[in-house]
């Protein structure tokens, strides 16, 4: 087993929970990822379209399969720590069932883009070694680039669709809001990584330091929405 920088996870507990936590939600996040993706990749219009949908699964298995192994690496049981996301991932991903090909695409990179800066802001409370898997899992896949383009010849093809794609964004983030404060009022340890109150930095986040958490957030979504040409 690798060394733990710092010994965070063996002299920490509530940062040891936070930590199982995050790579609990983090992996199942992945798994339903590269199973959605499968799914979509049935949906496509062109088997280019196809294959660029199935090795972003591929690639999400990937990131799956690291969690998991971190997981057993660190003596947590990867089921058990999945287990309490389960309820929230699932419905979020039951309440915005995309309908199309081009929905699926803009909650692949709106919704996914969200929780993706999210875990981002939360790996600057991390361990080093923790800090860099996380990173690296939230990396981009390639999927910016083909979904702005897809998305984008959609609207220049048919401007009505733009309509619609926005209001479909925006009810992603509503819901991916409204799971978010579930899981945030069930895990107190994560919660409290988040705010900086475990683990190895010291001290707490202040109320303007989440203020400006939360503005990075809104102009990242922002970003996404132009890139894709969808007003927000």
């Amino acid at each position: 087993m690798a060394s733990i920088d710092g010994d965070a996870l063996t002299s920490d507990v509530d940062y040891r929970a936070a930590v199982v936590d995050l790579l609990g939600v983090l992996a199942y996040g992945e798994l339903m990822a590269f199973e959605r993706l499968a799914a979509d990749a049935a949906l496509a219009p062109t088997i280019e379209d196809e294959a660029q949908l199935a090795a972003m699964a591929a690639a999400e298995f990937r990131h799956f399969s690291r969690l998991r192994d971190r997981l057993v690496e660190i003596g947590a049981d990867p089921a058990v720590a999945m287990q309490p996301f389960r309820q929230p991932l699932e419905r979020f991903h039951e309440m915005t069932a995309p309908s199309d090909w081009l929905e699926g695409l803009v909650k692949a990179y709106v919704g996914d883009g969200i929780g993706i800066d999210f875990y981002r802001e939360i790996a600057a409370h991390l361990d080093p070694q923790t800090q860099a898997l996380v990173l690296d899992v939230c990396e981009d896949l390639g999927q910016s680039a083909f979904v702005v383009d897809r998305v984008r010849a959609a609207i220049a093809a048919d401007p009505r669709v733009e309509g619609r794609l926005a209001l479909w964004a925006r009810r992603l983030v509503g819901e991916a809001l409204s799971q978010a404060q579930h899981v945030a009022a069930e895990r107190e340890a994560l919660t409290a990584l988040l705010v900086g109150e475990v683990g190895t930095q010291s001290g707490g986040m202040d109320l303007t330091a989440i203020g400006a958490m939360l503005s990075r957030l809104t102009d990242e979504h922002s970003r996404r929405m132009r890139a894709l040409g969808l007003s927000s």
